[in-house]
């Protein structure tokens, strides 16, 4: 397999690695919330975008491909923050089995 390349000075957006946590409500459920898992550099591309409307009400998505630096822990169901915008982890892969870095499938909501 061919190493992919990545420049490391393209990697100029800092994000926040989010998982979900669950909290107990007092009644027998739960409420989702977030918490930071770690700070890191990353290159974010965007790669497609589509609109909808459900409701009446106007919904878009815009999907990026966000290359991070190599490291356990991350999966599909967390998300990426940078600043208000918020990137949703839909899928994680080793674009070249190097273990140098990541390449996360993410799905960015926006009104």
């Amino acid at each position: 397999m061919r190493a992919a390349l990545l420049d490391p000075g393209r990697r100029t957006a800092r994000l926040v690695r989010e998982v979900p946590v669950e909290t107990a409500d007092g009644q027998g459920g739960a409420s989702l919330g977030w918490t930071a898992a770690g700070l890191l550099w990353a290159q974010i591309e965007p790669v497609s975008h589509a609109a909808s409307e459900l409701a009446g009400a106007r919904r878009v998505v815009l999907t990026h491909r966000i290359w991070i630096p190599w490291q356990t822990g991350v999966a599909a169901g967390q998300r990426l923050r940078k600043g208000t915008r918020i990137f949703a982890i839909q899928a994680v892969r080793d674009p070249d089995e190097s273990g140098r870095f990541l390449v996360c499938d993410c799905e960015e909501e926006a009104s």
